[in-house]
């Protein structure tokens, strides 16, 4: 650290900010890569009522704040010497910081893109075809099974009809979702 005596104050105290946010960020990096961060940087570090938005993400949390601290102490000391007005250096590495969580507000938002929701929804299979599984009787006067594919995966489901009996075998559309989850087909 003697080597950090010698310098300015405006270039020290950059680097006094530049290497624990540097190693904290490599810290954060580590443990994100091997699985045991199950923090992603979203929820704000303090109670406070933020949710006036749709958005998820939240500006202060620890993980913008380090990534602030990261782009205003590096910009800072990578344009020292090409600024030679304090000010505006100053200026120049705030706005570098904030670019820095700006980037990774845009990452996040990426990420979430690539969010899918596998969960099944009867609600899906309306308006899809299926074969029957197990005989459905006619007029709702008893419960068949159908097989659909809904999502990639294949379901075999409860199904009434509100017409002749189908037999097994038969490929149906799904017209409706009952209220106790049965699903209403006709014949194609």
């Amino acid at each position: 650290m003697e080597a950090l005596d010698n310098l300015a104050p405006l270039l020290r105290t950059f680097w006094f900010i530049a290497i624990p946010s540097s190693l904290i960020f490599i810290i954060q990096t580590i443990s994100t890569f091997t699985g045991s961060d199950a923090y992603d940087g979203l929820e704000a570090d303090f109670d406070s009522n933020l949710d006036g938005t749709d958005e998820p993400f939240q500006l202060f949390s620890f993980r913008n704040l380090i990534n602030f601290l990261l782009g205003f102490s590096w910009g800072g000391i990578s344009f020292y010497k090409s600024v030679s007005n304090p000010i505006l250096l100053i200026v120049l590495s705030l706005v570098i910081g904030i670019f820095f969580v700006g980037i990774f507000f845009m990452i996040i938002q990426q990420i979430r893109k690539l969010a899918e929701d596998n969960s099944f929804n009867l609600a899906n299979t309306i308006d899809k075809t299926a074969e029957v599984y197990l005989t459905i009787p006619a007029a709702k006067k008893g419960t068949g099974k159908i097989m659909i594919s809904v999502g990639g995966s294949v379901h075999v489901l409860d199904a009434i009809t509100e017409y002749e009996r189908i037999e097994t075998g038969a490929v149906v559309k799904v017209t409706q979702v009952g209220n106790n989850n049965f699903l209403t087909v006709e014949k194609v």
